[in-house]
């Protein structure tokens, strides 16, 4: 089954954070992620961050779906239209739908869609050093490590290069 991207929605949200599992991966502070870990879902909280986001002129957000069921978010943020450029970020809901390839998906989507939709030249990522997960997928998807910066692997992947090298994918 092959995952798609749709707008997120507000129930949408609130499906991905039901049942969120945080990833130690995702943090450089091990305190911080053990505190999330222990929180309960908060519904007023997703309300808060889904409004917030909402408001960002500058972000797009697609719900990562896999049939009927919201298994994580890909977002297109920072987006620059003067500069053509925009930020890639992702998280899936759980260890269940991740290895299987559909963050992989997830993101080529978003970078087609960055590409030929938003009409960017350049997608920007980054990553904390130790998801080496998210810096082989990256990489798989043609992105050209830029540096290494307080604990983050910076990327670039630029609309030529991603055309010229995606039959390598």
């Amino acid at each position: 089954m092959h995952v798609e991207l749709l707008p997120m929605t507000r129930e949408r949200f609130h499906e991905l954070f039901r049942g969120f599992e945080y990833d130690a991966c995702m943090f450089t502070d091990e305190a911080v992620f053990r505190k999330l870990c222990g929180l309960p879902y908060d519904e007023q909280a997703v309300d808060a961050v889904f409004e917030r986001h909402s408001g960002d002129s500058d972000r797009l957000s697609f719900a990562v779906m896999l049939g009927e069921r919201v298994i994580g978010e890909v977002v297109l943020k920072h987006i620059d239209n003067d500069h053509k450029s925009c930020e890639l970020g992702i998280h899936l809901k759980d260890d269940s739908v991740k290895g299987l390839g559909y963050g992989t998906e997830a993101e080529r989507l978003a970078i087609e869609y960055a590409f030929g939709v938003l009409g960017m030249n350049t997608v920007l990522a980054d990553t904390i050093i130790k998801n080496a997960r998210s810096r082989h997928i990256l990489e798989k998807l043609g992105f050209t490590r830029v540096c290494d910066k307080e604990g983050f692997t910076f990327y670039k992947l630029g609309k030529e290069d991603y055309y010229a090298d995606s039959t390598d994918r």
